[in-house]
């Protein structure tokens, strides 16, 4: 498999763990020219921006590691981009982070919630 297709799907278990846990997806893969975040829901009275990082194995360090500082400001400006577009700027947000490793075909999902602050 590419890493283009074991995030895919990664990005797909997530969205269907994501719904079974009761948050309402509004928006995947969504794009500004600040950069992209892979899942926008609802949890609650939350609006959530959503990271997946997807593994296939353990040769890259577990997945949460690659949610680095730089992806963490991306996020945060996409976001802030994204409330504005909706007219939300107001709303109650916060960034979680799913994680995903594949093992012996089966994928092992940690769900990190409020995985980091806002960063500017």
């Amino acid at each position: 498999m590419t890493t283009i297709t074991v995030g895919k799907a990664g990005e797909d278990e997530a969205v269907r763990f994501l719904q079974k846990n009761g948050y309402k997806i509004l928006e995947r893969n969504y794009r500004s020219r600040y950069g992209e975040i892979d899942i926008i829901a609802r949890d609650g009275s939350a609006l959530v921006f959503v990271e997946v990082k997807t593994r296939g194995g353990a040769a890259f360090g577990p997945p949460g590691a690659s949610v680095d500082e730089r992806k963490q400001r991306k996020m945060t400006i996409t976001s802030s981009f994204y409330l504005e577009s909706v007219g939300a700027t107001d709303a109650e947000s916060r960034f979680d982070v799913v994680c995903i490793e594949m093992k012996n075909g089966k994928p092992e999902i940690e769900l990190i919630r409020n995985a980091f602050e806002a960063r500017e």
